[in-house]
């Protein structure tokens, strides 16, 4: 029993002691933009909105509708680097430390990244995209 006891505390002790993930905090969104707006704005079916979220929104128009996503890079969010969409309009770019994303659903595709992009919900109503958490 002791054997067992004994165990079991050095396994809590090695799984507590891990480092604790950083994640983007939560900040109130809301955000509006006519279809009409966004192809008229948007560079590679890919929009910026400043002052949104932690770093700013992305809005990507994918095959499958639009998702979006905040501009905060998930390796080392503390610092609140917003990540570039490249030219190709299928991934963005953390400048701070190279890490890749896939625009169509915010996965990681190049370390250091190891988490995906926060995402946020994205309805369609009267010819309006709404952007919301």
């Amino acid at each position: 029993m002791r054997k067992i006891l004994g165990i079991a505390l050095v396994f809590l002790l090695f799984t507590s002691c891990g480092k604790e993930e950083n994640f983007v905090p939560d900040y109130p969104v809301t955000h509006n933009v006519t279809i009409v707006e966004f192809g008229i704005t948007a560079t590679n079916n890919v929009l910026l909105v400043p002052n949104k979220g932690v770093a700013g929104l992305m809005i990507v128009k994918t095959f499958n509708g639009y998702v979006a996503f905040d501009r905060c890079s998930t390796v080392n969010p503390e610092k609140a680097c917003a990540v570039e969409p490249e030219d190709n309009g299928i991934t963005a770019i953390d400048p701070c430390t190279g890490a890749k994303f896939l625009l169509l659903d915010g996965s990681p595709q190049k370390s250091p990244a190891k988490i995906a992009l926060k995402r946020y919900s994205v309805a369609i109503a009267g010819g309006t995209i709404q952007v919301r958490n």
